[in-house]
């Protein structure tokens, strides 16, 4: 990672255009991924989870936060309605079905012929002939990503089944938070070159191609973002934002200007989703003052905490632990080293703040009920988001705070930074 740039010294995030796949190219990839996905952590999430029958239910604008990660390309929606079911055969494999008007090819064997009966009933039936013990549905009073099926769906399933099967319903909420938290090996090969894209972002708009001191402004830069993310065919999945801190500017103050001047720490926090993956990503940069060839320690210093603070955090995340026992155990060190410490980090993959475990939110550094109960798995992904508060005694002794987010992958060895992280400040 540089420390200092000049405008010819940056690397441009334009020399990753040609390796930005086309549409095309994007839909057999991700196809490629379904299939896997699929065929091999299927089977697996559902004799782990003990379901013999999982129901997705979802209608057009009105989709299922699971659905669109179970459909395969060129479908951008549930189309009418679309109802997919996974039965567990004896031998372990997934029986896929699907009650739609419109054909997935062979990810799903297509059953209903809506010129002969009503969807649901051609559902009912199918399930009947199945006799499950249990059927999964996505209902849950924790989770977003496991209350997918409303109300009206319900109670239609509920009609169609009829007292006898309508009694084996069951929340699939670890079914649906199970399935969209998993990274295949595919997936996991791919996401470090995603997540360095960001961080290409991120150097040059940090950097005196984009910022020109007494001239720029904070929204110059977020707009400069956004617009390069989509030129490259890139999706933001949030509206990057540009925040900054001086002498005369503190962090939990209002801000009283947006234009960039000498003296000034810049913070960033930049994300976007390409080939159905997410990406996090929060950095820092120094503008010089002149005579200056480095910031301030008292700065360095706040960025070494934060970095600490990261190490603490990663050291913690083993799998089976839930989220609110590493928050807190990783507070508690963390103060015990004399850190100012707030924790909120969150799962990364199919959607930015996605399914999984929860460590900490920035109102909740006591533990978060439901969501940071949950554990954590292997071969999940998080977005490593926090930030450390440290007195500045260039700066008179003001408190400065040093955010951070980094992506990163958890399996049985740990934690693994996907591409990297921030452990100097950038300069102008």
């Amino acid at each position: 990672m540089p420390d200092a740039y000049t405008e010819e010294s940056v690397r441009s995030v334009d020399e990753f255009k040609p390796s930005i796949l086309s549409l095309r190219r994007r839909a057999a990839l991700r196809n490629e991924w379904l299939r896997d996905r699929l065929d091999g952590y299927l089977p697996e999430l559902m004799e782990r989870e003990g379901f013999p029958m999982w129901i997705v239910i979802a209608r057009e604008y009105n989709e299922d936060p699971v659905i669109m990660s179970l459909l395969p390309e060129p479908f951008m929606y549930a189309r009418r309605r679309t109802i997919l079911l996974f039965a567990r055969r004896k031998d372990g494999s997934i029986e896929r079905l699907t009650f739609a008007r419109y054909g997935m090819g062979d990810f799903y064997k297509t059953l209903w012929n809506p010129d002969k009966e009503e969807q649901y009933e051609c559902l009912a039936r199918e399930i009947k002939k199945r006799k499950p013990e249990k059927i999964g549905v996505n209902v849950s009073e924790t989770t977003a990503f496991g209350d997918g099926l409303t109300h009206g769906e319900y109670m239609q399933l509920v009609r169609a089944l009829g007292p006898k099967y309508s009694k084996k319903l069951v929340g699939a909420e670890s079914l649906a938070v199970g399935w969209l938290e998993h990274r295949t090996a595919k997936q996991l090969d791919a996401y470090p070159g995603i997540v360095a894209i960001t961080h290409s972002l991120v150097e040059e708009a940090f950097s005196p191609r984009v910022i020109h001191p007494g001239v720029t402004t904070t929204e110059d830069v977020a707009w400069w973002l956004r617009q390069k993310m989509v030129d490259l065919g890139l999706e933001p999945w949030f509206s990057p934002t540009v925040d900054l801190q001086s002498r005369d500017q503190p962090h939990d103050k209002p801000a009283s200007r947006s234009i960039i001047r000498p003296g000034d720490l810049l913070h960033c926090d930049v994300g976007f989703y390409y080939l159905g993956l997410a990406t996090d990503v929060q950095r820092n940069v120094y503008i010089r003052m002149n005579g200056e060839t480095d910031a301030p320690e008292g700065l360095r210093a706040a960025l070494r905490d934060g970095n600490r603070l990261q190490d603490i955090l990663a050291g913690e995340m083993r799998i089976g632990r839930t989220g609110n026992d590493v928050l807190k155990t990783t507070r508690e060190k963390a103060i015990a080293e004399g850190i100012n410490p707030s924790i909120y980090t969150h799962p990364l993959g199919t959607h930015g703040h996605a399914a999984g475990t929860t460590i900490g939110l920035w109102d909740k550094q006591e533990g978060v009920p439901g969501n940071g109960d949950y554990p954590l798995h292997s071969e999940t992904c998080y977005a490593i988001e926090l930030n450390a508060k440290k007195k500045v005694p260039e700066w008179d002794g003001l408190e400065v705070r040093m955010s951070l987010e980094e992506d990163a992958v958890l399996n049985a060895d740990g934690l693994r930074w996907l591409s990297g992280r921030q452990t100097r400040l950038y300069l102008i």
